[in-house]
């Protein structure tokens, strides 16, 4: 498909907003990877983790919203905030799993 007809199809703030969300969809597996290989967890935020993933949540609505107001199929980009979001809540997943309980040292 030539480029200027896949231009035709969106606008700037749609293709920007979809470079946005593959940036984050790279770094978010590129995360998980790195915390299952060493097992730690440290510097990871579970407040951080969860305001990204509501506002990915608040992203998926708004695309629905319009849906539902127009009556459309939902855009493409879409499924880049799903997939984000299952991404986000594996990597929460597995902090919680990987964190230590408080009081127990580790390795005991």
């Amino acid at each position: 498909m030539p480029l200027t007809s896949i231009l035709s199809l969106v606008t700037i703030g749609e293709l920007l907003e979809g470079g946005m969300l593959v940036c984050f969809g790279i770094s978010w597996p590129v995360d998980i990877i790195r915390t299952l290989r060493t097992g730690r967890t440290e510097g990871k935020s579970l407040a951080f983790m969860s305001l990204v993933l509501a506002g990915y949540v608040l992203g998926m609505g708004a695309k629905l919203a319009r849906v539902a107001g127009t009556g459309q199929w939902p855009e493409l980009i879409t499924l880049l905030y799903v997939f984000n979001s299952a991404a986000i809540i594996v990597d929460i997943v597995i902090t919680l799993r990987l964190r230590p309980l408080p009081g127990v040292l580790p390795g005991r």
